[in-house]
């Protein structure tokens, strides 16, 4: 595990607490999850109830809440 994911992971989820989706840009961002394989990444998102999806070729990864896995 990478050591800034920890940090990586409350942005995600704070920024999807007030929006519908998080737009990953940041080239510090980028290679967090650039160094983590497709699945890992599909792992990741699963595992917090975030879907994503590359943008522009893998230049930005957007990640937004995932209706059917949230709690009811």
């Amino acid at each position: 595990m990478h050591n800034d994911l920890p940090a990586l992971v409350a942005k995600i989820g704070e920024r999807l607490s007030n929006s519908a989706e998080y737009l990953v840009t940041q080239p510090a961002e980028l290679r967090v999850l650039r160094e983590m394989s497709e699945e890992e990444i599909r792992d990741f998102a699963r595992s917090h109830g975030w879907r994503f999806i590359r943008r522009l070729g893998g230049q930005q990864i957007e990640f937004y809440n995932d209706a059917s896995v949230r709690a009811l």
